[in-house]
């Protein structure tokens, strides 16, 4: 995955009812180690990362690269949203275009702060990359995933088999600026 492209990095902080998207900073590290040792934030993602091999390779300040938000919620990071592109993505349908993916601590779900963060990544990218499609991929059981997806407008371009499980390619359409 290669950077979004001719987009000025980081924006200002994106506020929602709720939440606060940012970039992260030296506060987030636990955080980021938690989410990326969590066996249950990585049941569709091909199991978590050891801690021990994450405190030794974790930097001070983590992820800190286009289209790397954290999710704060009360100035405690919950989650991140990734938008990529997706030059290396199995799928041909899926390559080269953005691809949004999200990770949110177990204590963060049946919120709707994934709904809500996501969202306003999204609203960022249209108003930063106007006319961009975004793609979506996630397992077929991550059933949570499925939902989130519909909701924010993915409709699915194709089902295929990869790392042992069926995946699912969503699609959102562009948006279109208005004139």
């Amino acid at each position: 995955m290669t950077e979004l492209g001719p987009v000025a990095w980081p924006p200002e902080p994106i506020q929602t009812e709720r939440l606060v998207l940012r970039e992260s900073e030296a506060r987030d590290r636990a955080a980021f180690i938690e989410l990326l040792a969590s066996p249950e934030v990585h049941t569709y993602l091909g199991g978590p990362r050891p801690r021990d091999e994450l405190e030794r390779e974790m930097p001070e300040a983590p992820e800190r690269w286009p289209g790397s938000f954290v999710v704060d919620l009360g100035g405690a990071m919950i989650g991140q949203i990734l938008l990529r592109r997706a030059t290396g993505h199995r799928r041909p349908a899926a390559a080269g275009k953005a691809d949004l993916g999200y990770l949110f601590l177990p204590r963060a779900w049946g919120f709707g702060y994934a709904a809500e963060a996501c969202t306003a990544a999204l609203d960022w990218f249209d108003a930063v990359l106007p006319g961009e499609p975004v793609v979506l991929t996630t397992q077929t059981a991550n059933v949570a995933s499925m939902r989130l997806a519909a909701k924010l407008g993915f409709t699915e371009i194709e089902r295929f088999r990869a790392w042992d499980a069926e995946q699912w390619l969503g699609l959102r359409s562009p948006v279109t600026p208005a004139a």
